[in-house]
């Protein structure tokens, strides 16, 4: 049995800016980038910001990465447009991809904000992007792990793009202390409704009566 959340913030957002969505990635088609340059350039994006953050420019980085992140939501529309497949069922290499590019992309994010707290000596700042980090990868882990046992978990409060919406303000605005202390908190607390959700889904099997 797999119980799939009937209602995902991420899924809801895709749905919600279909119409902005699908004019641009069918543009980025025409000029002939495919989904998977598409996803390289968001990373060189995030790879950017995080560079200005690390240097000290924090409301710079923040406003790369405002601009580079929605690619992320273009590389599997692209797909789509193009007939490709981008899904994890069935496999493919393109989901496989994204995923792996989008750890790397918050690896150098949180790394420049990591090296900005080191030089700033706030080492209360280094901790808590320390624990925002492993929260973050943790979500993402949950769920690949999961999959891997035949199960699909979305739930919890912070998946990527909610990681975003609060991170990049507080970027922007010069805060980044108030985005991490949220994220260290919320992305661990997603990451324990996820073991918590598989655990239900693994019991629930466990009780059904063979086919």
């Amino acid at each position: 049995m797999n119980n799939k959340p009937s209602w995902v913030f991420t899924d809801q957002m895709r749905l919600l800016f279909k119409g902005v969505i699908d004019p641009m990635a069918g543009f980025f088609n025409s000029l002939g980038i495919s989904p998977n340059a598409m996803t390289v350039i968001g990373l060189c994006g995030g790879v950017a910001g995080a560079i200005l953050i690390a240097l000290g420019w924090v409301t710079w980085g923040g406003i790369v990465i405002l601009i580079t992140a929605p690619l992320d939501a273009l590389d599997g529309t692209m797909a789509r447009l193009k007939g490709e497949k981008r899904t994890d069922s069935p496999p493919s290499f393109g989901a496989f991809f994204d995923s792996v590019i989008d750890r790397y992309t918050e690896f150098f994010l949180f790394g420049g904000l990591l090296v900005y707290f080191i030089h700033s000596g706030n080492w209360g700042g280094v901790a808590l992007a320390y624990i925002a980090a492993g929260g973050s990868f943790m979500v993402s882990y949950t769920r690949a792990r999961a999959q891997s046992l035949g199960i699909e978990t979305k739930v919890g409060i912070l998946s990527r793009l909610e990681r975003y919406i609060i991170l990049i303000p507080c970027l922007i605005f010069n805060i980044p202390l108030v985005g991490l202390v949220i994220l260290a908190v919320f992305t661990n607390i997603t990451s324990i409704q996820r073991m918590i959700d598989v655990y239900n889904q693994l019991q629930s099997q466990a009780a059904s009566p063979s086919k």
